[in-house]
């Protein structure tokens, strides 16, 4: 999976994603979210309409992340996901817990 991650204000990180986010990549996923909120942007939107294919650990590495966030004070949106990822979410109950955009700009703008 490729993370690239932009700053979008003083306290606001967008981490756009591609690729699958599953067993193998759910740990390079949670240490980029790490560096992020250790650098001091604690709140985070996780753009995921370039993800393919998201698993239980993916779904794992997003609550665990959320959880960082806010222990940072923070909070953790996803933006734009894909259709397999939606469904993901949905099935999980966990679009209940993890705020969904419809893309970055919204998820940043509408912080509040």
């Amino acid at each position: 999976m490729d993370i690239v991650v932009h700053e979008a204000t003083d306290d606001t990180a967008v981490l756009e994603c591609s690729g699958r986010l599953n067993m193998v990549s759910a740990g390079a996923f949670r240490e980029t979210v790490a560096k992020v909120v250790e650098g001091g942007r604690a709140r985070l939107v996780v753009e995921l309409s370039g993800v393919e294919f998201m698993d239980s650990s993916g779904l794992g590495a997003l609550v665990g992340c959320l959880k960082t966030a806010r222990q940072a004070g923070g909070d953790l949106r996803i933006a734009a996901p894909s259709e397999q990822v939606q469904m993901v979410l949905k099935l999980s109950n966990i679009d209940k817990i993890l705020r969904t955009y419809p893309d970055g700009d919204a998820a940043v703008t509408n912080w509040g």
